[in-house]
């Protein structure tokens, strides 16, 4: 089934991590597509409104994930990249029902 996961995302045992790369203070909150980073890693760019400080950008991109994917918020956890615009989420419940949501939003 890993042909199934988009490429922004890896299958975690109880969840999977999502590769982000996220633009804050944007006009408006928004998916803007798939890119591909320096390293050769596949991510999701994200648009949050929320300035880059105290953590309201991450606190605001979990948010817009969750309601997105009509998760909780609590099923999203920032594992790398708090205050760099280089993001990697661990979220958690079923692997493939995550990796299809995220597909339909990327386009």
């Amino acid at each position: 089934m890993a042909d199934l996961f988009p490429v922004f995302c890896d299958p975690l045992p109880d969840g999977l991590r999502l590769y982000v790369r996220l633009t804050p203070k944007a006009r408006s909150e928004r998916i803007e597509g798939v890119m591909e980073d320096g390293d050769g890693r596949w991510r999701l760019k994200i648009a949050i409104t929320a300035p880059p400080e105290d953590g309201k950008a991450n606190a605001a991109l979990i948010a817009f994930l969750a309601k997105r994917l009509k998760i909780s918020k609590s099923s999203i956890d920032l594992d790398i990249g708090a205050t760099s615009r280089l993001k990697t989420l661990i979220m958690s419940g079923d692997k493939d029902e995550l990796a299809a949501k995220l597909a339909i939003l990327a386009g």
